[in-house]
């Protein structure tokens, strides 16, 4: 029997269960919705999922797109499936009906495409860079500009890019020299060069909306002095029919170790005087603009890892359950017969590993994405303006932890299979090169850590991290009353005062000596923030499962929820712990990396 895709049990305990997204539907905007609509939009993406995305998931990571001729050249079974999901509506899944869209919450939305990701990869990504640049043209642009380039992205007619990455700055957009010139008619002429641009060229839809950063020509030096530009592949008249070609030329593809599915490209502008682009908002505020896509791409990116986290270990649970080979260490038999490799204890820790980084990942991308919602349909302004605080200080978390333990899953998802796992006859190799890509764009781990203790702790008079540690505690007090769930309540309690004491720690001698060296660890740092925010979440899932092991009858519900249990548990006994190494080190200036020297390798 086939390996499911996800576990559909799972995807109901976190969306009913976890966050008890059916309550969204009191809200104003999603009034027209119940439970019904919530499972029917997400039967629609799984069943695309496993007609179109699922039986050419080998066949893409085979054959990559070429450059052919000055043009891209890939399998045409890509355009069917990413047509299929746009023609479902997957494009604008969340977005208003007035434009074409269904208006599902985002979390809801969000297990619709796990599925589509789960099938298909990074192929998705043509579809999800499409959705954030048009919300992004959305919060930003003017109607005109809402008509002219999102509502085309909306129906699937135009695709979506994010251009901001430069040969010579890489993520240190400060140096950024893509330059933009005003023209007469009020539109801008861009001239520059752009690197890893995902999706960047394709035949896929009629026309690509490139959202480009440049400088304006006498525009203050380093990120203040940045612009957002709407730069289109094709130029589009009054009547919205396209017109000529835009001065963007598709330069070369970059062949990547996984993530087959969708281009990343070189694309230059302006070889013939100049591309025509047109401003978004005011000029010089174009990276607080580009943030907008950036945290829904890192929001993305992070839930990509994770569900790819999830299918690999889906397909190496269901592998482990009918794969028979050895006897356990007290048969003495050798006529026995073999035993499936679940029976063998370290297949289960490393099973009881992946469903612990996976289902713990998955959970803080949801909660992320409730937290996005909630900062817009939330009822009560101070609620919008708590999810809102919460969101922009969990942002690094929720993109780097899912990127940095997805893969880690994916890993012992190939150890699981032993020889057969690294071969291509089985997927998992597979899901852990394309998982692999997720700690490095939408902003490397290094620099995600960074923004957390240079910027988001700080930020607000620390506003963003004192909600956090007082929502732990809240779901602290709560286990602490639950007979099951007490020593993990104490351990999590442990852990918090011992992250508030390394912060306290680290911000006084930010204040007090060199930053530079206080900042090398910051990586430490995230990965400490981080284990406790998903040892939080996992005790947040433990009270719901907790609760409902009391009152389940049957013996399914009641295995589900002690799988949820027991997944806490290894969590709390296994990974937590590791936190008092990470405190430990951080408290001590642990110094090896800052004072190594170039020389001394």
């Amino acid at each position: 029997m086939p390996a499911p895709l996800l576990n559909e049990r799972d995807l109901d305990f976190m969306l009913y269960e976890f966050l008890d997204s059916e309550s969204m539907c009191a809200r104003e905007r999603y009034r027209d919705h119940n439970r019904e609509s919530f499972d029917a939009a997400i039967a629609t993406a799984k069943q695309v999922a496993e007609k179109y995305f699922l039986p050419i998931r080998g066949k893409v990571d085979r054959n990559e797109p070429r450059f052919e001729n000055g043009r891209v050249e890939m399998l045409p079974e890509i355009k069917q499936a990413v047509d299929a999901a746009t023609e479902a509506g997957f494009v604008s899944s969340t977005a208003d009906y007035e434009v074409g869209g269904m208006q599902l919450p985002l979390p809801v939305a969000t297990v619709a495409n796990a599925y589509l990701t789960a099938a298909g990869s990074t192929t998705l990504g043509y579809l999800s860079l499409t959705t954030a640049n048009a919300s992004l043209i959305e919060a930003h642009g003017t109607p005109e500009q809402i008509a002219k380039w999102a509502v085309p992205q909306r129906s699937g007619r135009f695709a979506g890019t994010m251009a901001m990455t430069e040969p010579g700055a890489g993520s240190g957009l400060a140096d950024l020299i893509t330059s933009a010139e005003r023209a007469e008619d009020g539109s801008y002429r861009i001239t520059g060069n752009k690197i890893y641009i995902s999706g960047g060229d394709h035949e896929l839809n009629e026309n690509i909306v490139h959202l480009v950063l440049a400088r304006v020509k006498g525009a203050p030096k380093g990120t203040k002095g940045i612009s957002l530009f709407i730069v289109p592949k094709y130029l589009v008249n009054d009547d919205g029919s396209l017109g000529e070609q835009n001065d963007v030329a598709l330069a070369g593809l970059f062949h990547k170790m996984g993530g087959r599915g969708q281009t990343s490209t070189s694309l230059n502008f302006g070889e013939r005087g100049g591309a025509v682009g047109y401003l978004v908002g005011e000029e010089n505020r174009g990276l607080s603009y580009m943030f907008h896509m950036m945290n829904e791409a890192r929001i993305m990116v992070g839930t990509g890892a994770a569900t790819i986290a999830l299918t690999g270990f889906q397909y190496s649970l269901n592998y482990a359950r009918e794969r028979p080979q050895g006897r356990l260490p007290s048969c003495k038999d050798p006529l026995s017969p073999p035993v499936n490799i679940i029976e063998h204890a370290d297949v289960r820790r490393m099973l009881l590993a992946q469903k612990a980084y996976a289902e713990g990942a998955f959970a803080l991308c949801l909660f992320g994405a409730q937290l996005a919602d909630d900062q817009h349909t939330a009822p009560t302004e101070e609620q919008r303006s708590q999810a809102k605080l919460l969101l922009d200080f969990l942002i690094p978390m929720i993109k780097t932890w899912p990127s940095e333990y997805g893969p880690q899953a994916n890993s012992l998802a190939i150890q699981v299979l032993g020889g057969a796992g690294y071969i291509n006859e089985h997927p998992v190799e597979m899901f852990y090169r394309d998982n692999r890509l997720n700690p490095i764009h939408e902003g490397t781990t290094g620099i995600q850590s960074l923004d957390l203790l240079a910027r988001k702790v700080p930020m607000q008079g620390m506003a963003g991290y004192r909600y956090c540690l007082a929502l732990m505690s809240e779901t602290v007090a709560k286990a602490s009353n639950v007979s099951g769930l007490v020593e993990q309540a104490g351990q999590l309690e442990a852990a918090i005062q011992r992250l508030a004491k390394t912060t306290e720690t680290l911000l006084a001698a930010m204040a007090d000596t060199d930053i530079d060296k206080v900042l090398a660890n910051s990586v430490i740092y995230l990965e400490l923030f981080g284990h406790v925010v998903v040892a939080w979440l996992w005790l947040k899932q433990g009270l719901v499962a907790s609760a409902a092991l009391a009152e389940s009858e049957h013996s399914d519900e009641q295995n589900f929820y002690r799988g949820k249990l027991q997944a806490m548990r290894y969590f709390f006994s296994v990974e937590l712990p590791h936190t008092k190494r990470w405190s430990a080190l951080l408290e001590q200036g642990e110094d090896s990396a800052f004072v190594m020297r170039d020389e001394w390798f």
